[in-house]
């Protein structure tokens, strides 16, 4: 064996091997200075139109699409639940009158209420705070998993019904049911590109202030028994406007009135 023409190959061979990788790298630093330049020019045209906002979640994020189910409840369910008069509508919904209105502090506080729910409903620890509003006296929970909500989810809700002295008579509440993965996980959009999004469409204004961005999911498909459900940033603006987009695809998400989704 000619030991100096297999030295030659090698050489050979490890140059093209060494040209093969500095391409790739060359490629790949070009693509991540483009993203940064992107980037860049985002942040600046957001500062240029007083766009602000605080510390965005980490990047690299990754998530699934899911599948639920309204729940039917069931006698056994409804017994355990002590002080109230119960009606079960279509099977999925719970409205239920209670014995003793339950105050609440005038200066309101949401963990009162969300106190209320967790001692006091069905599966209540699943369901995160949403708002307050005082023209209709409602307070509104949403189902969450894996700490993440079902944004405004007619299927995973709870509406507590408050009188005039901000006690809470009744309530109603749906729940979805066998939450189970759809696919496997994969990276969605890091939230500085949803905000793009937002900007690009115009529903950013100037000198707006972004006061929560946070990860949860919204309704892609109903189905007549069951829903997919997919990755949603939620991002609000001054504390009030709640603006969504689809953290894989970057749709922007809105709701109707029925609280059914339309994608842009």
């Amino acid at each position: 064996m000619d030991w100096s023409k297999i030295k030659t190959i090698f050489i050979i061979s490890f140059l093209i091997l060494d040209l093969y990788l500095m391409y790739q790298f060359l490629l790949i630093r070009d693509a991540n200075k483009y993203d940064l330049i992107s980037e860049v020019s985002l942040e600046d045209n957001l500062k240029t139109n007083e766009i602000t906002f605080g510390e965005l979640p980490k990047t690299n994020i990754n998530d699934m699409y899911l599948t639920a189910k309204p729940k039917e409840f069931v006698d056994e369910e409804i017994q355990n639940l002590k002080g109230q008069s119960i009606t079960v509508i279509d099977k999925t919904m719970i409205h239920s009158v209670l014995e003793n209105p339950i105050s609440l502090n005038p200066n309101f506080d949401a963990a009162e209420a969300q106190n209320f729910i967790k001692t006091s409903i069905l599966f209540g620890e699943q369901y995160g705070f949403w708002e307050m509003d005082e023209e209709s006296k409602t307070i509104t929970f949403y189902q969450k998993f894996d700490n993440k909500m079902f944004y405004e989810n007619i299927n995973g809700k709870v509406t507590l019904f408050l009188n005039d002295k901000l006690q809470i008579m009744s309530y109603e509440q749906t729940y979805l049911d066998e939450i189970d993965n759809l696919t496997e996980k994969e990276e969605i959009l890091p939230p500085i590109k949803a905000i793009e999004t937002l900007y690009q469409k115009g529903l950013l204004k100037p000198k707006s202030r972004i006061t929560k961005v946070e990860l949860g999911y919204s309704t892609l498909v109903q189905l007549a028994a069951s829903q997919v459900l997919t990755p949603t940033w939620h991002i609000v603006v001054e504390d009030k406007d709640h603006l969504y987009v689809n953290a894989f695809e970057g749709q922007i998400i809105q709701f109707n009135n029925d609280e059914k989704i339309k994608v842009e």
